[in-house]
């Protein structure tokens, strides 16, 4: 999957970033139940969309992807926008060797756990509970089933289950086929222990 990532980022065809924070996000940060800015963690920030948009609303976000041009490209959004995020080339199963902290009070993931190998994907899990402070919220988007035979991004709502229940309490699970059929996705709301 890295290499795909990788190339897709070199060819420009980045399908995922629609450039506009999702209403899942927005809710958390904006909505009528909206949480008190701290510190964020955006996994797998892609060209930093929601990063800056979290910065831009008072949150001193931290925000890895595994793409170096990826976070290339979001240095430059975010000094566009004057945002002023930290972003970093690493990986997302290494939270620990990267020393990013702990104590963030609002995690998201849009679509990176789901095309992390399953046999790391419990060292992600380990790493995420981590750097989270007691009832912190993390908002996590995945595809619950294959999108065709070229892309395999899958995470169950029973794998989600098995990775997260120890540490985390999940407050709310939404979405399915409806209204977009072609991306079979689920949004997953947990609460840390």
């Amino acid at each position: 999957m890295s290499v795909m990532f990788r190339a897709m980022y070199r060819l420009g065809f980045t399908p995922w970033d629609s450039g506009v924070a999702p209403p899942e996000l927005k809710a958390l940060v904006e909505g009528p139940e909206a949480r008190q800015p701290g510190k964020a963690l955006d996994l797998g920030c892609g060209t930093g969309t929601n990063a800056i948009y979290m910065a831009q609303h008072g949150w001193q976000v931290t925000a890895i992807d595994f793409v170096p041009r990826a976070i290339t490209l979001a240095k430059a959004k975010a000094a566009a926008a004057k945002a002023t995020p930290r972003l970093i080339v690493g990986d997302v199963t290494r939270l620990d060797a990267m020393n990013i902290g702990d104590g963030f009070g609002l995690l998201f993931d849009l679509g990176c756990l789901h095309a992390i190998p399953d046999e790391r994907r419990a060292a992600y899990a380990a790493g995420v509970a981590r750097a989270a402070t007691t009832g912190a919220d993390y908002l996590l988007f995945g595809f619950y089933r294959r999108l065709n035979a070229f892309m395999n991004p899958v995470i169950t709502p029973e794998q989600v289950d098995v990775l997260f229940t120890k540490d985390w309490e999940l407050v709310r699970a939404w979405g399915g086929d409806q209204p977009r059929p072609e991306f079979p996705g689920r949004w997953y709301h947990l609460k840390r222990k």
